[in-house]
């Protein structure tokens, strides 16, 4: 019994500091993997901020081009057709959106959402102005009833997806 005494007095201490040992060790360990993320995750954003600045900067682009008003200022043309037009604008919408997709990588789930909505909004405000029109209708007709349209609308959905834009990279800095 007395070496059993004896016995617990030196492997009892011996594994106190062997416990302490290990959590130190852990403590240590989980310190500089912690750090080592957060030198990877400052060396990752040094390399991928340029590409979100210039991802926000080419969808703020796009929204302003989307905007009804300057899609009709920019396309309209005096000898075009109300349907003419409305395929020009809906083209260049798509085409425009399509060219810039991959920008998605660097927003968020909300914004880009927002500019997928904004998109589809844009061309079924277009689509559901020239359906009012006549085969025969001139393209000055189907500007003057987005015009109209829009002036009717309390949120201009253009502008409110921007300003999301604009929001969420000054979150960034």
């Amino acid at each position: 019994m007395e070496v059993m005494l004896e016995f617990g007095k030196i492997i009892l201490p011996a594994a106190l500091v062997l416990y302490a040992m290990y959590l130190t060790m852990k403590s240590i360990l989980a310190k500089e993997t912690m750090k080592a993320n957060m030198d990877y995750k400052i060396e990752n954003s040094k390399a991928t901020l340029p590409n979100r600045l210039q991802a926000f900067e080419r969808m703020s682009l796009f929204l302003e081009r989307l905007s009804p008003g300057n899609l009709v200022l920019r396309l309209n043309s005096s000898n075009l057709t109300a349907r003419e037009l409305q395929q020009r604008m809906v083209s260049e919408i798509r085409e425009e959106f399509n060219h810039n997709l991959s920008q998605q990588i660097y927003m968020s789930d909300k914004s880009w959402s927002l500019i997928k909505n904004t998109v589809e909004d844009v061309i079924a405000l277009i689509n559901t102005n020239a359906e009012k029109l006549d085969e025969d209708a001139k393209s000055v007709e189907l500007a003057k009833l987005i015009f109209n349209e829009i002036e009717k609308r309390e949120v201009d959905p253009v502008a409110v997806t921007l300003s999301e834009v604009k929001s969420e990279i000054r979150d960034i800095f």
